[in-house]
């Protein structure tokens, strides 16, 4: 029996509240587990709680590159306290869009770096946001374990991807990828271990999905697309993936 893994989902975001059991039993129906990440640490303990609810949520804990500016200080609490209930750390990375200046640059790659510490001293893979910083990225993380990392969401070049598959990163597709061109592209020059499909949710998307907030239920169609492009069977892709992501996962 395949399981089905989002692999990158705010499933703790205000967003999904209202609706939270009948996504979770849906879950447990399509035999779906998701990586739900995090924000901040007040996000952080959201996640943690909605965990211990279903077993299908596997919980990423960590500060965002928007909330760099909250501090770090909580974050080495939750995660010491809770490493041995977490799957992961996430979503953490850099992002010039939140930064004003060269010290809000330095705050974010300090928690960064502080995070990436953590995972490490743990042995937690990282859920990775590059938007706009790919290349800063790589360059801190020569410093660190690639092997557990994921480019949630890749938007780079074929150029940086081919940077990303040398040093060893998962990157993840999502519902974008069925309506355009240049991820389908990029899919199609990803090492085929290395391949993670995601939502992103409550993230929203245009053209098939009528800008609904990304769901669990639009994993099968990732899927599918990715099928068509890699040449294979929908059920020969989700095995796949469902072992690409238990060993980016660690379990």
């Amino acid at each position: 029996m395949t399981w089905y893994f989002d692999s990158h989902i705010h499933l703790s975001d205000s967003q999904y509240l209202s609706d939270i059991e009948f996504i979770l039993k849906g879950m447990e129906f399509m035999k779906m587990k998701a990586c739900c990440v995090s924000v901040n640490a007040e996000n952080s303990l959201e996640t943690l709680n909605l965990a211990k609810k279903n077993n299908h949520v596997l919980p990423f804990i960590g500060i965002h590159p928007e909330y760099a500016h909250e501090g770090i200080e909580k974050m080495i609490d939750l995660i010491d306290e809770h490493h041995n209930h977490i799957n992961g750390i996430g979503e953490i990375g850099l992002d010039p869009t939140y930064s004003k200046d060269n010290e809000d640059d330095k705050i974010q790659a300090n928690v960064f770096e502080t995070q990436l510490s953590l995972a490490e001293k743990f042995d937690k893979p990282v859920s990775i946001h590059s938007r706009k910083s790919l290349d800063d990225v790589f360059e801190i993380m020569t410093s660190y374990e690639t092997k557990h990392a994921l480019l949630h969401w890749f938007d780079g070049n074929k150029k940086q991807l081919q940077k990303a598959m040398d040093m060893g990163f998962f990157v993840s597709f999502g519902p974008v990828t069925i309506y355009a061109n240049d991820k389908q592209t990029l899919l199609s020059k990803t090492d085929e271990s290395k391949i993670l499909v995601e939502t992103d949710g409550p993230v929203r998307f245009s053209r098939c999905f009528e800008m609904k907030s990304g769901q669990i239920s639009f994993i099968p169609s990732v899927i599918f697309c990715a099928s068509k492009i890699l040449g294979k069977t929908f059920d020969d892709m989700s095995s796949i993936l469902e072992k690409n992501s238990i060993t980016f996962l660690g379990i």
